[in-house]
């Protein structure tokens, strides 16, 4: 199939598919002998794997790596586990930075009465403030 009928059945813009198709996401497709690269149906679930990965905010390093652990050939239901469970780690990790911010954000907001001079605003003396940022 040619590249606009795969992004159509996929759901993706065609520069999306060159995109991953650059980043070793999708292996080199055939050419026709017009030029015309020829896709296989077989590239319509890695894709949707590639998506599904990047919304699970998986960068493209770690996708091509959980494409070569889903090899079904060579992987190994552990490694996949393994990755799935880093990727975990570091949004839980992100996820307590975020909140953090937060609630050092929220601080500085209520303690701002919204008015008087701009030298006086608690929000502004926090960030001005030498110490090394709390969030």
């Amino acid at each position: 199939m040619k590249i606009g009928e795969l992004a159509r059945r996929v759901g993706i813009p065609i520069d999306t598919v060159r995109y991953y198709e650059r980043n070793g996401l999708l292996p080199p497709p055939a050419r026709r002998a017009s030029g015309y690269r020829e896709y296989e149906e077989a590239d319509i679930p890695r894709l949707r794997f590639v998506l599904r990965a990047k919304q699970l905010g998986f960068s493209l390093i770690e996708i091509r790596e959980l494409l070569e652990l889903s090899d079904e050939h060579v992987g190994n239901v552990g490694n996949l586990k393994a990755a799935a469970s880093a990727k975990l780690g570091e949004i839980e990790d992100r996820i307590g930075q975020l909140t953090r911010i937060r609630d050092a954000l929220r601080t500085m907001i209520q303690a701002c009465p919204g008015h008087g001079p701009v030298t006086e605003c608690p929000i502004r003396s926090a960030l001005l403030d030498d110490e090394r940022p709390r969030a």
